[in-house]
């Protein structure tokens, strides 16, 4: 799995869209940073950015690498070498280059602005934790759905159908649910609709611990009282982690049943 994980990580390194992607954070952690004296702001920039463009990333590499690398996959499954090791040192590849462009990007800056000594250290560390785990997550996601679609532009579709459901739809549904039902306690539902979207899940995560609960609104106390606590940290960190490993076990279990 190591070679697997070394060649899909090096292939897509050399990819121009890698650097690309890496030149775009890093370009925009210098404006955000350099050019803006509160970092609380530029923090609430870059997390608008990266809970939104992160994911798409992730799923559109996901997905192209899936297609584009099928002939060699194939060629891969023909030697006698587990299945779950290709498609894992697949998805670990891609997962870790675009989590080590973001993390690059905005961390070059992060350095020479000398944030290590403030007191942003550690929202701005979250952003970057949130950003990988989004990474990690929305790439499993976007193999599970080009696995289970043989055509790749449905698969395309399908996966980008996915993103504008957790990252536009999902919260529209929500926010419907919450005006018709106003009247009545939805302090749990509230908390349990935002753990079924991860995208939701990181933006509440950072946002609290900025200390604006306020801006949530309605259901803010609720978040600050659950999620604002060291012990909600964990519980939201784990509920990503839950969303990294469900989808890759449900990967595993498609590879072992599919025919190639």
């Amino acid at each position: 799995m190591l070679k697997i994980l070394k060649y899909s990580f090096y292939d897509l390194m050399r990819s121009r869209w890698s650097y690309v992607y890496f030149m775009f954070y890093l370009l925009l952690g210098f404006v955000l940073l350099f050019l803006n004296n509160d970092v609380d702001k530029a923090v609430i920039t870059l997390m608008n950015i990266i809970i939104v463009l992160t994911p798409l990333i992730g799923t559109i590499f996901g997905v192209m690498y899936y297609y584009n690398s099928k002939e060699f996959t194939e060629l891969l499954l023909a030697q006698p070498i587990n299945r779950s090791k290709i498609f894992m040192g697949q998805y670990l590849g891609i997962s870790i280059s675009l989590t080590l462009s973001l993390v690059l990007g905005l961390g070059i800056p992060f350095v020479l602005y000398g944030l290590f000594q403030s007191a942003a250290i550690f929202n701005f560390s979250l952003l970057l934790v949130v950003g990988a785990f989004l990474n990690f997550i929305f790439v499993a996601l976007s193999y599970n759905i080009a696995l289970s679609t043989e055509n790749k532009i449905k698969g395309f579709g399908y996966a980008i159908l996915m993103w504008l459901f957790l990252a536009v739809i999902y919260d529209g549904i929500f926010l419907i649910f919450l005006v018709l039902f106003n009247s009545y306690p939805l302090d749990k539902f509230s908390l349990a609709a935002t753990m079924f979207n991860p995208i939701d899940l990181s933006r509440i995560l950072i946002l609290l611990k900025l200390d604006i609960s306020a801006l949530l609104g309605y259901t803010g106390a609720v978040f600050k009282q659950f999620f604002g606590t060291n012990f909600g940290l964990f519980i939201a960190l784990g509920l990503l982690t839950i969303w990294i490993i469900l989808p890759v076990l449900r990967m595993n279990l498609k590879v072992k049943k599919k025919d190639f």
